[in-house]
């Protein structure tokens, strides 16, 4: 399917008749679910090392040039959060037929809107990190304020923004985030894809901006938007001379780890009450999907649209800013907007980032 605004603007997916919808963790056909998901053991094995999916982006200097050239500071400023949050909220009538009316709803407080100008109410911040959070700055600085960024892509035609972390890799490149933040799906790939690492207050690009030089995801999000491979590798171009990891360091990467445990989410949420320009963080421990529709785990976070993509990681340290990422925000159920869901990353995760070190 390729995206219209419409449906990337205001991401509708409809409740099933037995529970909650998935929202926002791709923008991608509305569906009816009429019972909960069962899955079989052939399903739940995750897809061969060679179900990946690739698009080169950017590889020439001109390229790249045109990319730069295209994100003026207007431009960033305008792009949209791709959505996480908005629903198609539906009931059942008498008869056992779906009804309902389309609203928009958002995470959060509400705007303060005076004299018709939008307030954005502060966020909670503290100077020292907290373990449980569902929402704050951080102000710590570390490791993380560096590794972790904003991404600025292209769908159909319109400009979007998300998160992302770099991660240690053999080609020093590569940044981990969410599926639907290079690929639509089933739809199209993103262009203008650029990642901004230690992003700062006011559009700030202390480290420069890395054009992205080919791009992963796999076979299941591809193909079906499958929500527990929504999942996606870059390889990015070096910017100045430098690659990334060399520019603002890394963070370690595991697979197949242990569920549950304590983690630390990070982010760019851009829909109110956050607006995307500084680095917000939650904390807890991690439970699994209690629907079972899905391998991801959750974390109570009142993260926004913007924060997709943005690195979730265990055995944080919160003085060097440092730990090991196990997953990434997806998305949120409709009936429960403080718990974020992220994949799990398993062989499927291992394979995408084998590839994208090689790249």
């Amino acid at each position: 399917m390729t995206l219209s605004t419409p449906l990337l603007a205001a991401a509708p997916l409809i409740a099933g008749l037995m529970g909650p919808a998935i929202v926002g963790a791709a923008p991608s056909e509305p569906h009816v679910e009429s019972r909960p998901i069962v899955r079989s053991a052939a399903q739940e094995r995750t897809p061969p090392v060679a179900d990946i999916v690739e698009r080169v982006a950017t590889r020439s200097a001109a390229d790249q040039r045109r990319v730069l050239a295209y994100w003026t500071p207007e431009r960033m400023a305008a792009a949209l959060p791709i959505k996480l949050l908005d629903e198609l909220a539906k009931t059942v009538d008498g008869d056992g037929l779906l009804s309902g009316l389309s609203n928009r709803t958002g995470l959060g407080a509400a705007p303060e809107i005076a004299n018709g100008v939008t307030k954005v109410t502060p966020r909670r911040q503290s100077a020292r990190p907290q373990t449980t959070t569902v929402g704050s700055r951080w102000v710590t600085g570390g490791a993380v304020a560096k590794t972790t960024g904003r991404v600025f892509l292209t769908l159909d035609g319109v400009d979007f923004v998300c998160s992302a972390g770099t991660v240690k890799s053999a080609n020093k490149d590569v940044v981990v985030t969410a599926g639907h933040c290079v690929k639509d799906g089933r739809g199209g790939w993103a262009e203008n894809w650029t990642f901004v690492p230690g992003y700062v207050e006011g559009g700030e690009r202390p480290y420069g901006t890395f054009t992205a030089r080919r791009m992963f995801v796999a076979g299941p999000w591809s193909r079906s938007a499958d929500d527990s491979y929504d999942i996606a590798m870059v390889a990015l171009n070096k910017h100045g001379g430098k690659h990334v990891a060399d520019a603002v360091g890394t963070q370690d990467i595991a697979f197949n780890a242990g569920r549950g445990g304590q983690i630390f989410g990070f982010g760019y949420p851009a829909d109110p009450p956050y607006d995307g320009e500084r680095l917000i963080y939650c904390a807890g421990r991690v439970r699994d999907d209690p629907h079972g529709a899905t391998r991801d785990q959750g974390l109570g976070c009142d993260m926004t649209a913007g924060s997709s993509g943005g690195p979730w990681m265990s055995g944080f340290n919160p003085s060097t800013g440092r730990g090991t990422v196990m997953s990434v925000s997806s998305f949120k159920y409709s009936d429960d907007r403080e718990t974020m869901y992220g994949p799990y990353f398993g062989d499927a995760a291992k394979a995408l980032f084998g590839t994208a070190e090689r790249a």
